[in-house]
């Protein structure tokens, strides 16, 4: 069963809050063996311009693919999960996230296409923290036809 285009466009209730810890910073930077200073120690964050440790670039897939769930689970678009695999991951900064954010996402549905058997799903998740921006990131999920 084909996604429906008609959810493009369909934006989804913010998430809570999620607070950025200094500790799940170093753990996601260590598990990617990022040794920057900056995302390990707070003294070398704030000696350039920062208010604490820096989250590697990537580490807004944390928050970003829980909240994605709200799309994946909508019983109405009826993406068939155990069919999907992961096309391609992006992300555009506003500024950097650092411990002690209080991280927000609004998903978005940016794009459905069908090519060769299968649908291609565009999810435009944007990250503020007190209502400003900090990051977009976008997530191509393809969902594997059954032929």
């Amino acid at each position: 069963m084909s996604l429906d285009p008609s959810f493009v466009g369909r934006s989804y209730p913010p998430t809570a809050p999620y607070l950025v810890g200094r500790e799940k910073i170093r753990e996601f930077a260590t598990a990617i063996g990022a040794t920057d200073p900056a995302y390990h120690d707070p003294e070398v964050a704030r000696s350039l311009g920062h208010p604490d440790v820096v989250a590697p670039p990537t580490f807004p897939v944390v928050i970003t693919m829980a909240a994605s769930e709200q799309i994946i689970n909508d019983p109405e678009l009826g993406v068939d999960y155990s069919r999907v695999v992961h096309g391609d991951q992006r992300f555009a900064y506003t500024r950097p996230v650092t411990a002690g954010d209080e991280l927000v996402c609004v998903n978005t549905v940016e794009d459905i296409a069908s090519r060769g058997g299968h649908d291609f799903l565009t999810i435009r998740t944007d990250v503020t923290a007190a209502g400003s921006p900090v990051v977009t990131a976008w997530s191509k999920l393809v969902v594997r036809g059954e032929g």
